[in-house]
């Protein structure tokens, strides 16, 4: 994502964290703070239709690629449609939740049947993780964090031409952990790198709660499917490793 912002504030690694910095919510004006509000209600509504999609895969198998093209279409197809048809785009942005819901169905099938309390547990480290970065990027001095934009944006392309790669050349062991890790820093970084330009766009003047959930919607769900691939690998790489010890005993 693009910042068009001309000035930022230097970050300051140095600096510690104290009382003094939930000071900075007072620089925050009352109307973006509100738009906070509505921006993480809004999410919430969005990750609960995408649990509604999962739930449909599990029951009908209809997580692929029908459902990833139309999350992709309703996604377009919401952010060219005009800001003041609230209620239109609100719609689009639960349709793409349920297909993006579904298109995860299957690793989330993959967790429940392996056993469901990695799921539990990849989500709750999900919402942890997000709640601290989000709300670490809030505290802090305003735009302290968007030169993280551009860094970011490298990151991604990088993880994209090792996707190709391995397109190319084949998947190896050590490309995929790169890839589930390098990726999972690269989208905390964006929660950190997106609340902080949601506020600063509020400031401005752009209270455009559904795009600005959007983004938070797709950080979240790119967190988590990189920690529950990760988790999965690990449990069964533990299983295999426990039943390799049996059979030695």
């Amino acid at each position: 994502m693009d910042s068009f912002f001309q000035s930022r504030s230097q970050p300051s690694f140095g600096s510690s964290w104290s009382y003094n910095s939930l000071k900075n919510l007072r620089h925050i004006q009352p109307t973006v703070q509100n738009h906070l509000k509505l921006v993480f209600l809004t999410l919430c509504c969005a990750l609960a239709a995408s649990a509604v999609g999962a739930y449909l895969h599990i029951l009908m198998n209809i997580g692929g690629v029908i459902t990833m093209l139309g999350c992709l279409v309703s996604i377009v197809w919401l952010l060219s449609t005009p800001p003041h048809e609230e209620r239109k785009r609100f719609g689009l942005l639960m349709a793409a939740s349920v297909l993006e819901g579904a298109s995860v169905g299957p690793l989330i099938e993959l967790a429940i049947d392996f056993d469901p309390s990695v799921l539990v547990t990849a989500f709750v480290g999900t919402a942890i993780a997000f709640g601290c970065f989000s709300g670490a990027a809030i505290v802090a001095r305003r735009a302290e964090f968007l030169y993280l934009g551009g860094l970011l944006s490298s990151g991604v392309s990088i993880l994209l031409w090792l996707q190709l790669a391995g397109s190319i050349f084949g998947h190896t062991v050590e490309i995929l952990k790169v890839e589930l890790y390098f990726g999972l820093l690269i989208f905390l970084g964006y929660i950190v790198f997106d609340t902080q330009e949601i506020i600063e766009r509020a400031h401005l003047g752009e209270l455009d709660y559904v795009k600005h959930a959007l983004h938070l919607f797709t950080d979240f769900v790119a967190v988590f499917v990189r920690i529950l691939s990760i988790m999965l690998k690990n449990a069964s790489a533990k299983s295999e490793d426990e039943k390799k010890r049996k059979k030695r005993s």
